[in-house]
């Protein structure tokens, strides 16, 4: 029996308000400050020096894998950033490692997923994405290892703006962090007390050490994340109801259902194709295992569709070639699909 409009309707209005509900105050504004933060006190110039192709290659990897935590960007808003470090000669491996990071371990990516889909899957994300990086910049550097050679051999130079000095010490910073990473780990765990303390610490730690034109700056990148993000991630929210409304259950099982080969390929074929906005992968995930996914497509689904997209594709191919683009685009895929394989089935002994 088909649904009718008003059923369609009411799915994706009940589904927007558990949402508002359950994850915007204790989980998304939290995230946002710290994304903010992120924004403003961690300098991406700094992250960025470190991509050169004679730069140390435990170093470059390590950088290049987790520099997407200081951006909260999609499939296609990461391309500028990776095509002017490509062009100014940073390592293909590093470049791809920040190309795949970018998207897929953003702070609020990992924590809206911990909140919605689970803490389990919220870590396999970010072990995920930070191992696919790697592993990915590693393999597409030792295929184009001559290419590579040259590079270092004549290098480009990385033009990078100057940094910003301050007086505050950096442990003062570090600290700061800290207290907001508790700030969100406690008030989502609904610790009141604790998360009322750790507010007083944030507000001293603001008065006695941060300056005015730093907290206005703070402020106005958390609001620009906010109102660039929050309106998508709505309207993701809403069509996600909609889907668990209109698609029928059994198709899902049939296609997404259980952790084998052809569940998680085709989730991972199917994130690869379409475009997810930040953050919108993870309310249609969430309806899909709702209708009957299993964990392991999910987790596919989840390391595959941030970092790509057919968009994303065409913009890669036109920047490094259309072969290294096939070859990233190949191993994205292979990989997604055996990593949701083996996540599926190990935790359901």
């Amino acid at each position: 029996m088909h649904a009718s409009f008003i059923d369609i309707i009411l799915s994706g209005w009940e589904a927007l308000l558990e949402y508002l509900s359950a994850h915007v105050l204790t989980c998304l504004v939290p995230a946002f400050f710290i994304a903010g933060a992120i924004a403003v006190f961690v300098s991406q110039t700094s992250v960025m020096k470190y991509f050169g192709a004679k730069s140390k290659k435990v170093l470059a990897y390590s950088v290049a894998s987790v520099s997407g935590a200081i951006l909260a960007v999609c499939s296609c808003t990461i391309l500028p950033l990776f095509a002017g470090i490509h062009k100014r000669g940073a390592g293909l491996g590093p470049a791809i490692a920040f190309l795949y990071s970018g998207p897929a371990i953003n702070i609020l990516a990992i924590v809206y997923t911990a909140k919605l889909l689970g803490f389990d899957l919220g870590i396999a994300r970010a072990i995920g994405a930070i191992s696919f990086s790697i592993v990915i910049g590693l393999i597409m550097a030792f295929l184009w290892r001559k290419e590579e050679l040259e590079k270092v051999n004549n290098p480009g130079e990385l033009v990078l703006p100057q940094e910003e000095k301050t007086t505050r010490p950096r442990g003062i910073t570090l600290f700061y962090f800290f207290i907001l990473v508790g700030i969100l780990v406690f008030g989502a765990s609904q610790k009141w007390l604790i998360t009322s303390a750790l507010l007083v610490i944030l507000g001293l730690i603001l008065y006695r050490w941060f300056q005015k034109e730093e907290l206005r700056y703070w402020i106005y990148q958390t609001w620009d994340l906010f109102k660039k993000i929050f309106p998508i991630l709505i309207a993701g929210v809403f069509m996600a109801g909609i889907i668990k409304a209109l698609l029928p259950q059994q198709v899902v099982e049939h296609w997404l259902g259980g952790n084998g080969l052809r569940p998680t390929f085709t989730a991972s074929l199917f994130g690869a194709l379409m475009y997810f906005s930040t953050l919108t992968e993870v309310p249609i995930i969430r309806a899909l295992m709702d209708l009957g996914m299993g964990r392991g497509p999910a987790l596919t689904l989840l390391l595959a569709g941030p970092a790509l997209s057919l968009p994303n594709m065409i913009v890669i191919a036109r920047i490094m070639g259309i072969k290294k683009t096939g070859v990233y685009v190949c191993l994205v895929i292979i990989m997604a699909t055996i990593t949701g394989m083996i996540f599926g089935n190990l935790i359901i002994k």
